[in-house]
C-alpha cells in the first residue's frame, strides 16, 4: 500500500505547507463536483500555483503508485472531477494567469485556472472574444473546459473547445511538461491536441492552452419567440436550418422550465408559453438583416404567437439570463433534480421529447426541458425530492431511459458534459468491447499506470494489466452515492 503520509510530506516540501490539504473537515470542501449525487472524501489535495508545481506533484503520484485527480472550478457535471478515496486530488484553481492576448496572431495563452468569461473581457479591449460560452461561463475554468471539451450556447455555428485550442502545455500522467501544437492553426502528425482535448483528465493535466479569439460581430440581432407547443418551436427550429441559415445560437426552453426561469431570475418572458426559442444571429450586418427577417417569418409560419426582438444589449441579455439560468433555476420549483446531457438528430426532437413526456409521466416525475435545439443537445432536467421513498429511484430511472432514448435515435450519451463517473456506465450501450478497448489503448499509451483519473469514462478496466472487474464500488473504492 502507498504510505499517503509520505507522499503528503513530500508534497509539502515541493509546494509549501498552505498548499497541501490532509484535514478530514477541509478535504470535504473537494468531495464533489457540479454532480453532488457522488461524493469521496480524496486522501490528499494539493493547491499548485505553477505547471512545474503540477510536475512535481504527478511525479510523486507516479513514483508513489498513487492516483490522482485533476479538478478545476468543479462546475463539472458527470463526476469527471470526482476524488480517488485514496488519491491525491490536484486543483488547478489558483493558475489564473492570463500569459498574453496576442490580437495580431488572433490567440490567447492562459493558465488552466482562468475563467471562461475573463478570456473574453481581457479580449474585448482589442476587437475580439472567446466563443465557447458554457452556461457556467462566470465561474467555469479554461482547464476544465479542455478536459471536457465544453460546449455552450454558441457552439452551433462556432464549434467547442475542441475547435478553439491550438496548443497545450500538458503534464503527463509520469510527470513530465510536454507542449502540443502552439499558434499555428493546423500542426503536422497526429493530431495530440484533439486527442487530449475532451479526455476528461485521463491523459494528463493541462497547465497552459493557446486559444483562438473570435473578432466581434460588427452586427447581433436577438429574438424570442414564443410558442403553444414544443412540436411547433421544434418545427421553426428544423426550418431556420433547413433554409440555409445558421445562427450563433438556438436555445430551446420548455413550460417547466421558463416557470423555473421566472422564479429565480423573472425574465419576463410571455406568459401562456409552452416553449421559447432564443435564436440569435450574427455576422455582417447586412448578412445578419436579411437573415433576421427570415427567421422571424419562419416562426411566424410555424405558429410563433409572440415574437420580441432585443431593442439593445440589456434586453438581449434579460432574453439569456433566463436560459443561463435555468440549470439552477429548476431549485426553486424542485428539492433535488438530475441534469441529464444527450444528443439527438434535430429532426427527432418532436418525438423524443413526447416520449420522454410519456417516460416520465409513467414514473412520477416531472421533466423540464432546456437544450441547444439548433444541434439537438439536450439537457432535460428530471424534478424529484429525495426525502420522498422511492422518488430518487423513479428519477434515476428516467434519467437512464432518456440516454437509451438518445442511443435508439441514432445520438449520444453526451453533448459536452463528459462521461465522467455518471455514464461510464452506458458507454457499452454505446461502444462495442471491441471499440471500448481501442479507445483504452490510446489511454495506455499516455498513461499506462493507470493513475490519471482512473474510473472515469471505462465501466471497467480492460487494458494496461487492469483485471476486468464490475461494479462501483470495485471500480471506484470510497465512492459514495446520495
Amino acid at each position: 500500500m502507498p504510505d499517503i503520509d509520505a507522499l503528503a510530506r513530500r508534497l509539502r516540501s515541493e509546494l509549501g505547507p498552505a498548499q497541501v490539504i490532509t484535514d478530514r473537515q477541509e478535504l470535504r470542501t473537494y468531495e464533489c463536483d457540479g454532480l453532488a449525487h457522488y461524493k469521496v472524501v480524496p486522501a490528499v489535495v494539493a493547491l499548485p500555483h505553477t505547471a512545474a508545481q503540477v510536475a512535481a506533484v504527478v511525479r510523486a503520484c507516479a513514483e508513489a503508485g498513487v492516483p490522482f485527480v485533476a479538478r478545476g472550478s468543479g462546475t463539472g457535471l458527470s463526476g469527471g472531477a470526482l476524488p480517488h478515496a485514496e488519491g491525491v486530488l490536484i486543483v488547478t484553481a489558483q493558475m489564473r494567469r492570463i500569459v498574453e492576448v496576442a490580437p495580431a496572431d488572433e490567440r490567447a495563452v492562459v493558465e488552466p485556472g482562468v475563467i471562461n468569461l475573463q478570456v473574453t473581457r481581457a479580449a474585448t479591449p482589442h476587437g475580439y472574444y472567446y466563443a465557447p460560452d458554457p452556461s457556467s461561463q462566470q465561474i467555469c475554468s479554461i482547464g476544465g473546459n479542455v478536459a471536457e471539451n465544453s460546449g455552450g450556447a454558441h457552439c452551433l455555428k462556432y464549434g467547442f473547445t475542441t475547435n478553439h485550442v491550438t496548443g497545450l502545455q500538458i503534464v503527463t500522467p509520469d510527470g513530465d511538461l510536454v507542449r502540443l501544437g502552439g499558434r499555428a492553426p493546423d500542426p503536422p502528425g497526429y493530431d495530440l491536441i484533439g486527442a487530449f482535448v475532451g479526455s476528461e483528465g485521463t491523459l494528463g493535466i493541462a497547465t497552459e492552452v493557446t486559444v483562438k479569439l473570435t473578432r466581434l460581430p460588427e452586427t447581433v440581432r436577438t429574438l424570442l419567440a414564443a410558442f403553444g407547443s414544443i412540436d411547433q418551436a421544434g418545427a421553426a427550429t428544423s426550418a431556420i436550418i433547413g433554409a440555409g441559415v445558421v445562427p450563433a445560437a438556438i436555445e430551446m426552453m420548455d413550460a417547466l422550465a421558463i416557470e423555473a426561469a421566472e422564479a429565480a431570475v423573472a425574465c419576463g418572458y410571455p406568459p401562456g408559453a409552452a416553449a421559447v426559442l432564443i435564436v440569435e444571429l450574427d455576422g455582417p450586418g447586412a448578412e445578419v438583416e436579411a437573415q433576421f427577417e427570415q427567421v422571424t417569418g419562419l416562426c411566424e409560419g410555424n405558429g410563433a404567437f409572440e415574437i420580441r426582438i432585443a431593442a439593445d444589449d440589456a434586453e438581449r441579455a434579460l432574453f439569456w439570463k433566463g436560459r443561463k439560468s435555468a440549470f439552477a433555476a429548476v431549485g426553486r420549483i424542485s428539492p433535488d433534480y438530475i441534469v441529464q446531457d444527450g444528443v439527438i438528430p434535430r429532426t427527432a426532437l418532436p418525438e423524443v421529447l413526447r416520449r420522454i413526456s410519456e417516460v416520465a409521466s409513467e414514473h412520477g416525475v416531472r421533466v423540464a426541458n432546456v437544450f441547444h435545439a439548433g444541434d439537438g443537445n439536450l439537457h432535460p432536467l428530471v424534478l424529484f425530492d429525495a426525502h420522498v421513498e422511492g422518488e430518487a429511484e423513479r428519477a434515476e430511472t428516467v434519467s437512464g431511459a432518456i440516454i437509451d432514448l438518445c442511443i435508439e435515435y441514432g445520438g449520444s450519451i453526451t453533448g459536452e458534459h463528459g462521461v465522467g463517473m455518471d455514464k461510464a456506465k452506458y458507454m457499452p450501450r454505446m461502444f462495442g468491447a471491441d471499440d471500448l478497448d481501442t479507445m483504452q489503448l490510446v489511454r495506455c499509451a499516455f498513461d499506462p499506470a493507470m493513475l490519471s483519473n482512473p474510473g472515469k469514462i471505462f465501466p471497467t478496466p480492460r487494458l494496461c494489466g487492469e483485471k476486468p472487474g464490475s461494479g462501483l464500488h470495485q471500480r471506484f473504492p470510497g465512492v459514495e452515492v446520495f
